[in-house]
C-alpha cells in the first residue's frame, strides 16, 4: 500500500480511483484502530425490556503494543 502524498495529503490510490482489496482496507483500519459504538433496545408496548450498550476498540497487536495475554507455545 502506498502512503499519503506529501504535497496534497491525500492517498494517490484514492485519487486515481483504483480499486483496493477489502483486506488492505481492514489492514489500514486495524493499524490505526477502530472504535465501534452502538445501542440496542428491546421494547414491547413502550416498556424497555433489554438494553445493550456496545463500545469496543478494535486494533492490531504487534511489537509496539504487546498482547495483554501470555504467549502459549503449541
Amino acid at each position: 500500500m502506498t502512503g499519503l502524498d506529501p504535497a496534497t495529503g491525500l492517498d494517490p490510490v484514492a485519487i486515481r480511483g483504483e480499486e483496493i482489496a477489502l483486506v488492505d482496507v481492514l489492514d489500514r483500519l486495524l493499524a490505526g484502530g477502530v472504535v465501534l459504538a452502538g445501542d440496542i433496545t428491546l421494547r414491547i408496548a413502550d416498556v424497555d425490556l433489554v438494553r445493550i450498550d456496545l463500545k469496543a476498540l478494535v486494533s492490531s497487536v504487534g511489537d509496539a503494543v504487546p498482547s495483554p495475554w501470555e504467549q502459549v507455545s503449541p
